[in-house]
This record gives structure tokens, C-alpha cells and sequence, in this order.
């Protein structure tokens, strides 16, 4: 004979020879030849000690716990006493009642949509984090939502979560922001075939997600091509002289040759600029060439144009010399007053006017 006391909060499975009796709850009990099995009523029974369908047979011990079945498609969030507790895969729970105040959530899995009433803090827990895909779209995206590649729906910034399970979903995001586009080191040839290289570039937005990312493959690329095609065209019905005389019009024609594609690519140009126009390296040499002449011939003409003004004022001075005989002595005395201030030291005599003298010693010289 055996003494058991079953203690508050605990339950007793008496078990004799393997098989089971019956249940016991709290107080004090005699066996003989029986055994106890206990467990806290706080605590889900994790290991029964034979198979539940033996146990379910007695209805005064079912009605003690919850039996939780999970099927293979489906979870089972557990709270006690409001507070989260676990996620249940598939198999067979049970909880005892009476102590723990349980509320249990069920998942289908089957879906892809999270219909269930699960805070957003639980989804940071491992258990339940698992079971769960998480897609980010920023505040400056847009994305397309796929479902076993068929569009769905599109979605604006924030964080999208679904039950992960067989069906499929991707995003593709789409930046929302003004972009631009490099279409740098064009190598072209001009009407007249100068080699040239240019560096262009456009800015643009999308304007069509749905259009952009599912009518059309790789749209950057391919407003790439279009600006690339828009330019070469333009460039090879110009010579390079009315290239480098009228750049702006490379721009403003490369925009309006792509804005129609552009459209069908879901985007919109919004401006579009040369940022070099670059010679080769021969033609850069012929051009420097052609500078330089151009700059001769200019500064010849200014020369010419120098030199015929000072002829004229000389010949004006000298009509007015030959009509005014005081002119033509203070131009004289100018004269020898250059040419003595280029001497050391003059001899003259005392006959004589003096500034005569002089004249007629440089006229000697001379």
C-alpha cells in the first residue's frame, strides 16, 4: 500500500499494470500496486504516457484539458493569460485547464494573406517569424505584386507580410523619385564625317509601374537605346560647325524624339542636356589648326587696319605742314629734340642760330 497526495494545482493518471485507471485530483490517496503519473495543471502535458485515443475515453479527464488538433496546413498561435506563449505545428496539444487562462489563434496556411488577429509586435518572434515572408516597399517605391507570376496588385511604400507556404510571390519595385540617365562616350560621325564623342544625359520618372516593370523588360535599357538611336540620327544629318554652333539643339531634338517612347516605356522625360562634346584626337589637332589661322588672319586684318590709320595721320600732317610753315618748325624741333636725347654731348659754334646749327649737324649725319 502506497500514500499519494495530490497537491494543488496538480493532477494524478493512476496506471496499473501499463493500463489506464482513472484520474485524480487534489488530496491524499492509498494504492496498491498502482502507479502515479502527475502533471501541473500550469503546463501543457508534452508526453502523454500512453496514446491520447486510450485517455479521450475517459470524459471526466477530457473535460480538464484542451485538445488542440493541428493539421498539416495550419498553425496554432497560443496565449496565456493574454500573453504569447508558442506556435503549434502540426500534431496533437494538450493543455490542462483550471490554472492558465488559454485563447488559441488559428492559422491557415493554405492562403498567403495574414486574415488572423496577430499583433504586428509577434511577428519578431522566431517561432512565428518563420512561418512568415516579409516584403519592405520605401516610401519612394512602388512595387508590383506577383502571385505565382500573375500580377495581383500594386503596391505603395511599407512592409507587406504573408504565411509562407507552396504558392509563390515576388515584388518588383520601381523607384519613384526624378532618375537620370548617363548615355556617355558616343562615338558619331557628323554630315560632313567628323569623329566626335559626346556625353549625354536625361532625366526622367516613372509615371507607369504596371506599364514599366510588367509591359516592358529592362525599361532603363531600353530608354537608353532610344536616347542612343535619337542622337546618332540627329548627329549624322549636321555638319560639325552646326553642331558646335548650335548644341542646344542636339537636346531639345533627342527630347523630342523620345518622348514617345518614352511614354510606351511608362516613363516620362523631363529634360534632357549634352554635357561635353568631345574631338578626336586628329580632328582635335585640325581644329586647333583652323583656330590658330582664323586668329592670324584676325590679328593681320587689326594690324592692317593699324597701319593704314597711322599712314593716313601722316599724311594729314604732313598737308599741314606744307601749308603752315610755323607747324613744319615745331615738328622739326620736335625732331632734333628725339635725336638729342639719344646724344651725350653736341659741339655747336656761335654762329648762327643754334637750333639751325643742329639741324643742319643731323641732316649731315644722316
Amino acid at each position: 500500500m502506497k500514500r499519494v497526495r495530490i497537491n494543488a494545482g496538480t493532477v494524478g493518471l493512476v496506471f496499473k499494470n501499463g493500463d489506464y485507471q482513472r484520474v485524480v485530483t487534489q488530496g491524499v490517496y492509498w494504492f496498491f500496486g498502482k502507479k502515479i503519473v502527475k502533471y501541473s495543471l500550469s503546463e501543457a502535458m508534452e508526453r502523454a504516457p500512453v496514446a491520447l485515443e486510450i485517455l479521450e475515453r475517459d470524459e471526466e479527464l477530457t473535460a480538464m484539458w484542451h485538445q488542440i488538433d493541428v493539421l498539416d496546413t495550419e498553425l496554432v498561435v497560443v496565449y496565456k493569460n493574454d500573453q504569447y506563449s508558442q506556435v503549434l505545428t502540426a500534431g496533437r496539444y494538450v493543455f490542462w485547464k483550471g490554472m492558465v487562462d488559454y485563447r488559441f489563434t488559428r492559422v491557415d496556411l493554405s492562403k498567403i494573406y495574414i486574415t488572423e488577429a496577430i499583433e504586428k509586435s509577434l511577428f519578431a518572434k522566431y517561432d512565428l517569424a518563420k512561418h512568415v515572408r516579409t516584403f519592405d516597399v520605401a516610401a519612394t517605391e512602388k512595387a508590383v505584386m506577383l502571385v505565382d507570376d500573375v500580377y495581383v496588385k500594386t503596391l505603395t511604400g511599407g512592409t507587406y507580410r504573408f504565411w509562407k507556404n507552396a504558392t509563390s510571390i515576388k515584388m518588383i519595385h520601381a523607384d519613384l523619385r526624378q532618375l537620370q540617365l548617363e548615355v556617355a562616350g558616343q562615338e558619331l560621325l557628323t554630315k560632313d564625317k567628323a569623329a566626335i564623342r559626346i556625353n549625354f544625359y536625361a532625366q526622367y520618372k516613372v509615371t507607369d509601374i504596371e506599364k514599366a516593370l510588367l509591359g516592358n523588360k529592362n525599361y532603363e535599357k531600353q530608354l537608353y537605346v532610344a536616347m542612343q538611336l535619337a542622337l546618332r540620327a540627329f548627329i549624322g544629318t549636321h555638319t560639325l560647325d552646326e553642331l558646335l554652333e548650335n548644341k542646344s539643339q542636339i537636346a531639345n531634338a533627342v527630347f523630342e524624339d523620345t518622348k514617345t517612347a518614352a511614354n510606351k516605356l511608362g516613363v516620362t522625360v523631363l529634360y534632357c542636356g549634352i554635357r561635353d562634346v568631345i574631338l578626336t584626337g586628329e580632328m582635335k589637332d585640325i581644329m586647333n589648326q583652323v583656330l590658330v589661322a582664323q586668329k592670324r588672319a584676325q590679328a593681320n586684318v587689326i594690324t592692317r587696319r593699324e597701319e593704314t590709320a597711322s599712314t593716313r595721320s601722316l599724311l594729314n600732317t604732313a598737308k599741314l605742314m606744307e601749308d603752315n610753315q610755323m607747324l613744319f618748325k615745331l615738328k622739326e624741333m620736335e625732331y632734333v629734340e628725339k635725336i638729342a636725347e639719344k646724344i651725350g654731348e653736341i659741339t655747336v659754334s656761335g654762329n648762327g642760330s643754334m637750333v639751325q646749327q643742329l639741324t643742319d649737324l643731323f641732316a649731315v649725319s644722316k
